[in-house]
């Protein structure tokens, strides 16, 4: 048998799975329709942890964990039926081979690692690194971050840093565009990140929040009004023969 160079490659280098895979297996596991308004934000959080999780630079960590978390959570709220929700939530994660339990497991464990946190406590952290035991701890992965050779920035880690901050910092600072751009900068610095990327990434993602906040008031109102238009409907129908004749017959 003559040496097939080829096949041993095939053998050793499976196919590097698609988007449509990741599409095909996300509806395996949540075959309902998705609502109209929402499915654009479920397909980019899908292509964006997809083209992710094949990218042999990424490497996962708790804090991308909590920015797909606070992502679906917050661009997700309102859904109906409401208990889709989870099943939307668990078809994201088996689409890229994970596991809901682990960004949920995750994110909350950054969250309570930083909860009774001040804004210097926090950034105190970042100038602890060579303290920080391999733990999987908050401490641990900024210091992983910072000193890790090429590592592979993404908005979600951006939104996961951004939420850690919107725990420790008060409204007014988070409010405050020269002092929050101020503080990414640094906290950019320490982290060996790209301050103008996470800077870009995240002024989008509080402007879509807000417009999402309004679009929600919106179609709150769109629905209310179509409610009462069918409750009127159903007031003012005139009475049909069978009615008709089913009150008759009762007198």
């Amino acid at each position: 048998m003559e040496y097939c160079p080829f096949q041993i490659s095939a053998v050793n280098n499976p196919p590097v799975r698609t988007v449509s895979d990741a599409k095909r297996d996300f509806y395996t596991y949540h075959t309902r329709p998705i609502n109209s308004i929402y499915r654009r934000v479920v397909d980019e959080l899908l292509v964006e942890m997809h083209l992710l999780s094949v990218n042999d630079d990424f490497a996962y960590d708790p804090i991308y964990a909590l920015g797909i978390v606070t992502t679906f959570d917050r661009f997700m709220a309102g859904y109906q039926p409401e208990h889709d929700r989870d099943s939307i939530f668990t078809a994201l994660c088996r689409s890229v081979q994970s596991s809901p339990d682990q960004y949920r497991g995750d994110a909350a464990a950054m969250k309570a690692a930083v909860a009774g946190m001040t804004l210097e406590d926090f950034t105190a952290q970042l100038d602890q690194f060579l303290e920080a035991p391999p733990n999987g701890g908050l401490k641990s992965t900024l210091s992983q971050v910072a000193s890790r050779e090429g590592f592979k920035y993404s908005r979600a880690f951006g939104i996961g840093l951004y939420t850690l901050l919107e725990a420790v910092a008060d409204d007014t600072l988070l409010s405050n565009k020269d002092s929050l751009a101020e503080l990414i900068k640094t906290l950019a610095g320490k982290l060996n990140l790209s301050s103008d990327k996470l800077t870009k990434d995240l002024e989008l993602y509080r402007s879509n929040l807000e417009k999402f906040a309004q679009a929600q008031e919106v179609i709150k109102d769109m629905l209310a009004a179509e409610r009462k238009k069918r409750e009127e409907r159903q007031q003012t129908a005139p009475v049909t023969s069978e009615t008709a004749s089913g009150a008759e017959a009762s007198n």
